[in-house]
């Protein structure tokens, strides 16, 4: 065989070269608030379109409220018959104290003057808290999102009777951007990349390294890298895994809850 007049050389560098690894994972909201009563009633109205975005603090049902608009008015009349026998009490404990001084009257009788005195102050206070709880009563008829988010199916109905603190929720708000997506990967694959590290066959990623991309069920990558934001510290004895959670934008609310991904993890 005739060799080349000449040989070509090729001159070999080494370069870095980025291990990233394909990780399972499934998005979950950011933020899940379950909406309940905190006040029993008939639900009179429902203030929201199922599916719709709501703002936090927007209202969703309005409980009939006439109940709770009786117990402020009577708390208000009872502040006020308190106000009146606070006032005779506080007239009498003065004159006694005059009285006193001239010894027209014993001194116990004006210590009980003064004590009927402190007795209708307290009174005023115990009626003053009972209205402000009755006003708060009053304002929760009126059930309000906790959360800005995406609010699902209602589970009651105009005409529905609630109870306070009951355990079904009446509708449940997600806030969907920015999206959570949970990555497990298996307690041996960590053990393996430690090993890697100490023995300087691998060197850790950068931070700002931590992105993390989304294939999606269909095959195409979501446009938003994301960042990964916790690590679990305990292994999951049932998978021998550890979780992952990574935090995606979400503007389109492409990323629903619930939905199978693969997330590139660069790993060093």
């Amino acid at each position: 065989v005739a060799l080349p007049d000449a040989l070509v050389g090729v001159a070999v560098e080494p370069q870095e070269l980025q291990l990233s690894v394909e990780l399972p994972g499934r998005t979950s909201a950011y933020l899940v608030a379950e909406v309940r009563p905190q006040v029993s009633g008939i639900i009179r109205e429902r203030l929201f379109t199922e599916g719709a975005e709501v703002a936090a603090g927007a209202a969703l049902y309005l409980i009939d409220p006439d109940t709770y608009e009786a117990e402020v008015s009577t708390a208000t009349a009872a502040i006020a018959k308190a106000e009146a026998a606070a006032h005779t009490a506080s007239l009498r404990a003065r004159r006694f104290r005059e009285l006193v001084t001239r010894h027209a009257v014993s001194q116990q009788d004006a210590d009980d003057a003064i004590a009927v005195e402190q007795q209708a102050a307290a009174e005023v206070a115990q009626q003053r808290a009972l209205l402000a709880r009755a006003r708060i009563d009053l304002q929760r008829t009126r059930i309000t999102s906790p959360i800005r988010g995406r609010i699902g199916k209602s589970d009651v109905t105009p005409g529905a009777l609630i109870t306070a603190d009951q355990a079904q929720a009446m509708a449940t708000v997600q806030q969907l951007d920015p999206m959570y997506v949970d990555i497990t990967r298996s307690s041996q694959d960590l053990l393996r990349l430690r090993d890697d590290m100490q023995a300087g066959r691998l060197q850790g990623a950068e931070s700002d390294a931590a992105v993390v991309t989304l294939v999606l069920e269909d095959g195409s990558t979501y446009p938003h890298p994301g960042r990964l934001a916790f690590s679990d510290v305990t292994i999951d004895p049932t998978t021998a895994s550890v979780t992952l959670l990574a935090v995606f934008p979400n503007p389109e609310q492409r990323l629903l809850p619930g939905m199978y991904v693969r997330a590139m993890l660069a790993e060093g």
